[in-house]
């Protein structure tokens, strides 16, 4: 206890920061361990277009805590109705760096995704000459399909094909959480990459399941069995530039999870950098960390690295069982529970 770990500021390429007033508390949780956020376009309506992505980034910057120095990089949703002009347009600003893609219906607020990827093509193509990253997130929706099983369909599917017809076009698959995965994203071009949270990292579907449906734990894509959370761990053991840092921390209200149909979503942001730090600890490669961190995603969205630090201590903490969200609550992960590291008081 009482060690230390000091690591360059890290980012966060996946963060869902919601909206209006509910975005302060992820604000103030995020810039206190993040130098620069990707902002997920899944509000309600989507941010399908450059002046939506303006309007929210100054929403997000407004809702910051005085002296945050975080800087929030903005997507597009990307739809079938997409253009090449609204990507240029969106390049254009300099901070809308990505667009997410969304199967139709695969989670939270992704009813207006994609129908079919093949309609994206003419945006996509805008999107390679630009250098905008396109986001995945990587499940097929088909009713069929065993929602153990959605990523390795996708890859098969969806993925193969897209990579071979787009070889220069900058990829991440986001929140990786099976063998598969990992053994694609190994294998696959240098223009593809993908992104690892911190729960998929230390739990697997246990935690949803035993003794009692966990929903704070329920999640897209969902909680794997142990052989695939392993599979992870090796991945960023590996110390390999194709996988870096994206909590996918999602913030529901603690009514809308603990219900009869609860809503998908894990909010890591309370303490994200503290959790990886536990993950990373736990298999042995601690010392990975800062360049999983603060490198590898910077790197493949061609952005500098940060140059702040943050620094760790070895010291638990209880986590609160809830934090104020919108005039509501949102229960963050390990609600009640310790986490092993904290943020050192600057």
């Amino acid at each position: 206890p009482g060690s230390r770990l000091t690591l360059t500021l890290p980012d966060d390429f996946h963060h869902h920061f919601r909206d209006g007033s509910q975005s302060s508390t992820v604000s103030a949780h995020a810039s206190k361990q993040f130098g620069r956020c990707i902002a997920m376009p899944n509000l309600k309506p989507p941010v399908v277009n450059t002046e939506m992505a303006v309007a929210y980034r100054d929403r997000l910057l407004a809702s910051m805590p005085d002296g945050a120095d975080m800087e929030p990089l903005m997507t597009l949703y990307l739809t079938d109705r997409t253009t090449p002009e609204e990507i240029r347009k969106a390049a254009g600003t300099g901070f809308v760096k990505a667009c997410k893609y969304y199967p139709a219906g695969a989670t939270t607020n992704s009813d207006f995704g994609v129908t079919d990827v093949k309609k994206t093509y003419p945006a996509l193509r805008a999107m390679e000459e630009c250098g905008m990253v396109l986001c995945i997130h990587s499940e097929v929706t088909g009713a069929d399909v065993d929602i153990f099983d959605r990523e390795g369909a996708f890859i098969e599917e969806i993925m193969k094909p897209l990579v071979a017809d787009f070889p220069t076009l900058k990829i991440v698959m986001e929140h990786i959480s099976t063998k598969e995965a990992v053994e694609y994203i190994l294998s696959a071009p240098p223009n593809v990459a993908a992104t690892i949270t911190a729960h998929h990292l230390l739990y697997n579907r246990n935690a949803l399941l035993v003794g009692g449906i966990k929903p704070h734990y329920y999640c897209l894509p969902i909680l794997k069995r142990e052989t695939h959370r392993l599979a992870l761990l090796d991945a960023v053991k590996s110390g390999s530039r194709k996988f870096f840092l994206g909590t996918d921390s999602a913030p529901h209200t603690t009514a809308s999870k603990e219900c009869g149909c609860g809503c998908a979503g894990v909010y890591t942001a309370h303490a994200a950098i503290e959790l990886y730090a536990e993950a990373f600890e736990g298999a042995g490669c601690l010392e990975k960390l800062d360049d999983f961190g603060s490198r590898y995603g910077a790197e493949h969205y061609g952005l500098p690295r940060n140059e702040r630090r943050v620094t760790l201590v070895k010291e638990s903490w209880e986590v609160p069982k809830t934090y104020e969200f919108g005039g509501e609550t949102v229960t963050p992960l390990r609600a009640g529970e310790t986490v092993a590291w904290r943020i050192a008081e600057e």
